[in-house]
């Protein structure tokens, strides 16, 4: 009996996998997927597509689109995601940031890591038409992310290979080492038109009590307002926004005193 669950096991984390790729592909934020959309971008064939698509339908994680059979996020993550959303405490961030982008005129964002990504949770980029993952490479947010990484996050080398957006972009793994090294002594990340011309973006680590980045958190405006004569003075104003939101968000546990 042993030795069949042992047979079993890779199959049955082969399904887990490709459902959670499923899944993924809704990360863009983009229109409904058929299954033949899903079965392209995953590589497999309709059926199995189909098949994955049908048992989330089931479970909830997708709903389908009566008229045209295609598939969207469902219920299930929507309810999940919320209650992350609140677990983690960023509904108490959502006034910090408003704050922050009224002080300065700038747009104000949290985010975190998810793998090669920084992914917004909270603050003015998060609107239903923009998807809400960054790289890490090209972002104010995402070097901050990896210069502060959590135990068993990854640095530069767990990246995949650096895509350029624009002519500014990193994509060199020493030349990012480098950047990092100076974000880390300077404490704060720049983006400037690394990720799209005619944007400046700075960012500081929002560090857990170990000083690691918990969040990132960032303002972001056109070099017209983020001017170089005004980075301190921006920088300042995130600074302290950020030592608000390492004491809001604090778990439950970490906000109890030490047992004597």
């Amino acid at each position: 009996m042993a030795e069949a669950a042992t047979v079993r096991a890779p199959g049955g984390a082969q399904a887990v996998q490709r459902a959670l790729d499923v899944l993924h592909c809704f990360h863009d934020n983009g229109p409904d997927l058929s299954a033949s959309d899903l079965a392209r971008r995953l590589g497999l064939s309709v059926s199995t597509a189909h098949r994955l698509a049908r048992t989330l339908l089931g479970a909830g994680f997708l709903e389908q689109d009566a008229r045209t059979s295609r598939y969207r996020l469902g219920p299930a993550v929507t309810e999940l995601g919320r209650l992350s959303y609140h677990q983690r405490g960023l509904h108490l961030a959502a006034p910090e940031l408003t704050d922050l982008a009224e002080r300065t005129g700038a747009t104000a964002d949290l985010a975190l890591r998810s793998g090669p990504h920084a992914v917004i949770v909270a603050g003015g980029s998060v609107t239903p038409r923009t998807g809400l993952r960054r790289p890490l490479h090209s972002t104010a947010l995402g070097k901050v992310l990896l210069a502060w990484a959590r135990p068993g996050e990854g640095g530069p080398s767990s990246l995949p290979p650096l895509p350029a957006f624009t002519d500014r972009t990193i994509i060199e793994p020493a030349a990012l080492e480098a950047e990092l090294a100076k974000v880390r002594t300077d404490a704060y990340a720049l983006n400037d038109g690394e990720s799209a011309y005619g944007v400046r973006t700075l960012a500081v680590p929002v560090l857990d009590g170990a000083g690691y980045a918990r969040f990132a958190l960032a303002v972001r405006a056109t070099p017209s307002v983020i001017t170089k004569a005004r980075t301190e003075w921006f920088l300042s104003q995130a600074r302290s926004c950020a030592r608000a939101l390492e004491v809001l968000l604090l778990s439950p546990a970490e906000r109890r005193p030490p047992t004597p």
